[in-house]
């Protein structure tokens, strides 16, 4: 393996031992190199620090063997877990603490780094693996697939930063205000992305006002030499473009946009074509991704490349080229019912996004729909708002939750007679395998706490064995 160059920095124990010299309870600790640090034992891999935190319901130093026999290094701990020799352990009192400190210096130490941070209530992950496709056409870029955009995810995600890495891309979240002013702190971002505000958080955050208060740190905490990403077409990002001392690059529709979007043509599953519009040029785009909801996503991303210096066509090349995950899958039940699994989560937008989608694939078009939850005062005027679209866009509507039964009442106010409302995922299981025929096209989406995904589990079982369905 050739050595890195000199003055390359090392994530290693001396480091460790360097950046937590206050908060260390001893200074022993293996001298070892780690290429990142992990929090589940479970993904513990040779040369990783594993940090032992104490969670609501499980305790790390619990698991600090099982990720020292798959490997780990080393660990970071409150105290020396149970069957591990102290030499391995680096003992501080908070861990968390000692985490986040140690992921700060990490970033401080790699000054040839720039960090995009992407914001808004949805499309995050999907915005973060587009701009980091788009970016890698020009600089060593990284990403971190899952979403990780907390107080413990971000931290994890700088860690993992590589000495040689020219960028890497964060998602940055936020329950309320003040939360992605300290992970600005902790990643300095000289691009930042704020892709929308909506009522996500609502029952935390208390109004959109504060969301987009709390979303509007990002811009602020951007360098003089920064690039502030803002999406032209919602008003209350559009609104943060004085707090920032970035530059401002606009994406959206509108004849504002610096980089702007027209001319959608649908796919359906497939994806979708548009006409890109950047510094005078024109050109006709294909999108390999679900869904023509995703064209702020899309944009937002070539965004960040070309106010980077990447070249209109190679960003362009990456787009069409694009291989990420989503977290709506599109599969085939048995019988021949096309589904659209979007059980991963749910808000307003998401949830109307994926009716578009199912709007736009061939068949006849059947949806079963759960409660939105965290809206907190908006919730009932946005069940009623899904539901009006639902009567517009849905052949068949099911519904399941206590919330989930304003969409229904409002798409049978809206015109659609076709509407089944369950109280239990059973239940509309149950319907849904009756009502279903060969070449319907299935939507399926509710917030995280319903599971739904356990609707899909039962469809794809009982109807592969009609006959052993309900026993």
């Amino acid at each position: 393996m050739t050595a890195p160059p000199p003055g390359t920095p090392a994530l290693d124990g001396a480091f460790v031992r360097r950046v937590l010299a206050a908060q260390l309870r001893s200074v022993e600790g293996p001298p070892l190199a780690f290429t990142r640090a992990v929090i589940d034992s479970r993904l513990a891999q040779p040369g990783d620090l594993f940090v032992a935190l104490r969670g609501e319901h499980t305790d790390g130093h619990e698991f600090a063997a099982n990720a020292l026999a798959r490997g780990a290094a080393g660990v970071l701990c409150e105290h020396v877990p149970p069957g591990v020799d102290a030499t391995r352990c680096f003992e501080v009192a908070d861990a968390l603490a000692a985490l986040q400190t140690l992921a700060a210096a990490w970033r401080d130490a790699l000054p040839a780094l720039d960090v995009v941070g992407v914001t808004g209530n949805v499309g995050k992950s999907t915005t973060k693996l587009i701009a980091a496709a788009v970016l890698a056409q020009r600089y060593r870029t990284q990403a971190e697939p899952a979403n990780y955009n907390n107080e413990i995810g971000v931290p994890l995600c700088l860690l993992a930063v590589r000495p040689d890495t020219e960028r890497a891309v964060l998602e940055l979240g936020m329950y309320t205000t003040g939360e992605i002013a300290l992970l600005c702190r902790w990643t300095r971002p000289r691009i930042g992305v704020v892709l929308n505000v909506g009522p996500v958080h609502l029952e935390r955050a208390g109004s959109l006002e504060a969301i987009a208060r709390a979303k509007r740190e990002l811009p602020e905490a951007l360098p003089a030499g920064g690039v502030a990403v803002l999406n032209a077409d919602d008003a209350r990002v559009a609104a943060m473009a004085p707090y920032t001392a970035a530059r401002v690059c606009w994406f959206g529709s509108g004849p504002e946009a610096h980089v702007r979007g027209d001319a959608l043509e649908s796919d359906g599953a497939r994806g979708f074509r548009f006409d890109l519009h950047y510094a005078g040029a024109t050109r006709r785009v294909a999108v390999p991704l679900p869904g023509r909801h995703l064209l702020a996503n899309v944009l937002a991303a070539l965004a960040v490349g070309l106010s980077d210096g990447v070249p209109l066509d190679s960003a362009v090349e990456a787009i069409e080229a694009l291989r990420i995950p989503t977290r709506l899958r599109i599969g085939t039940l048995p019988g021949g019912v096309i589904l659209l699994d979007d059980t991963y989560n749910a808000s307003p937008v998401a949830t109307l996004g994926a009716l578009e989608l199912l709007a736009e694939t061939p068949g006849r078009r059947v949806a079963l729909l759960g409660d939105m939850l965290e809206l907190g005062e908006l919730s009932a005027r946005e069940h009623a708002r899904v539901g009006r679209r639902a009567a517009e866009l849905v052949d068949v509507l099911f519904t399941v939750g206590g919330l989930g039964e304003g969409i229904a009442v409002a798409a049978r106010q809206g015109g659609l007679h076709d509407v089944h409302h369950h109280a239990t995922k059973d239940e509309a299981a149950a319907a849904l395998r009756k009502a279903l025929r060969p070449e319907d096209v299935l939507l399926v989406k509710g917030s995280r706490a319903l599971a739904l995904e356990t609707v899909v589990a039962a469809l794809e079982r009982d109807l592969a064995c009609p006959g052993e369905a309900g026993r």
